[in-house]
C-alpha cells in the first residue's frame, strides 16, 4: 500500500458528474433553496437557461429590486415543475433575455463593496 493510497480518487465513492450537460443535480437541495429565495423576496421570476458544453440547464430567479441566484436543475422538465410548484412565471432566457434589473443589482453590487455610493463615480478619486 502506497502513502496516498487512501486519497486516490478510486476509493472514493461514485457521487456523479459534478460539471457539465450530464452532472448529476441534487433537486431536493434546490427546491430548498429556490423555495426560501421566494418566500423571501418579492416578485420573483424564474428565467431558464440553456445547458452548454460546461453545465448543464440552469434557472436563475430574479426578485424585483433585480437580487437574483442561479442553481443548475438538469432538465427543461425540472425547471418548469419547480416553477409550477413554487407559483412563478418562468421565461425562456434565449427568448427574452436577462432582465436589466438583474444586471443593474450586480452592478450596486459591486460598486457598494468598493464603498462607492455614487453612480458613475470612483472609489480612487
Amino acid at each position: 500500500m502506497g502513502l496516498f493510497d487512501r486519497w486516490r480518487r478510486s476509493s472514493l465513492p461514485d457521487l456523479g458528474r459534478s460539471d457539465g450537460p450530464a452532472m448529476r443535480v441534487d433537486l431536493a437541495t434546490v427546491r430548498g433553496h429556490f423555495a426560501q429565495f421566494v418566500q423571501t423576496r418579492r416578485g420573483v421570476e424564474a428565467f431558464l437557461e440553456p445547458a452548454t458544453n460546461v453545465s448543464t440547464q440552469s434557472v436563475v430567479l430574479v426578485a424585483t429590486d433585480g437580487e437574483w441566484t442561479r442553481r443548475a436543475v438538469g432538465s427543461r422538465a425540472a425547471a418548469y415543475e419547480m416553477a409550477a410548484a413554487l407559483g412563478i412565471p418562468i421565461y425562456d432566457v434565449l427568448l427574452t433575455g436577462y432582465p436589466s434589473r438583474m444586471r443593474e443589482w450586480s452592478s450596486r453590487q459591486r460598486r457598494d463593496k468598493r464603498g462607492d455610493t455614487r453612480p458613475g463615480s470612483r472609489s480612487d478619486d
